[in-house]
């Protein structure tokens, strides 16, 4: 082992099994931590959006799959900067969101930003 890290292939993000894993994070995990932190994290309604998006079988599967990754790696409980930090503990999560948004955005359309913003409303309201 030389100590020089291997570059990161993004092609790796979309093999069958990387979706089949990503998926089932974000399945498991993504509801219950948005409900926990969407009123700290900016990104929420943005985030959710991307989440419906790559539930509606009519986004294509390689933007489905780079915006599993994104959502896997918010739901994981380890990554580059701690989420228990306030203030900067989610920008980590807000530039992987954001970077999908830019590849693949255009798939996610206004139904899906419309019922991400009725669902955080209902989620704000559930919890107070």
């Amino acid at each position: 082992m030389t100590g020089t890290a291997e570059p990161l292939d993004p092609s790796r993000a979309l093999t069958p099994v990387a979706i089949r894993v990503n998926e089932s994070r974000v399945r498991r995990g993504f509801l219950p931590k948005l409900r926990r932190v969407a009123a700290k994290v900016p990104f929420a309604g943005e985030a959710l959006a991307v989440f419906l998006a790559a539930r509606d079988p009519a986004t294509p599967a390689g933007a489905k799959g780079m915006m599993l990754a994104a959502l896997a790696y918010f739901v994981l409980p380890t990554d580059a900067i701690p989420d228990v930090f306030p203030v900067v503990g989610f920008t980590d999560d807000a530039a992987v969101i954001a970077a999908m948004i830019a590849l693949v955005g255009a798939n996610v359309k206004a139904a899906h930003r419309e019922r991400a913003k009725a669902m955080l409303n209902a989620m704000s309201q559930n919890s107070g």
